[in-house]
């Protein structure tokens, strides 16, 4: 996602003429572009790793967990580990 948010400021600051950005074509297209493609092999990586198929799971059961845990509460029971209230 950061790479498309910088991409996307290369761009606006390219358009809006900013004199870095604007001076003698001296950043060409493909330099401000370039971000876009990294996007696109950061996303190509994480996918073919499984990184985001680990992260839904991993959220997936944080929400399990979660609500397992206020479902005990809710039953009287006390959360695992925790000390006896008196």
């Amino acid at each position: 996602m950061a790479f498309v948010l910088i991409g996307v400021l290369f761009i606006v600051l390219r358009l809006a003429g900013w004199a870095q950005f604007h001076k003698d074509d001296s950043w060409a297209w493909c330099i401000i572009l370039s971000p876009f493609a990294l996007a696109v092999v950061w996303w190509a990586f994480a996918d073919k790793s499984g990184l985001t198929q680990r992260k839904a799971m991993d959220a997936l059961d944080a929400k399990r967990a979660a609500r397992r845990d206020k479902q005990l509460e809710a039953l009287g029971r006390f959360k695992p580990g925790a000390k006896k209230r008196r």
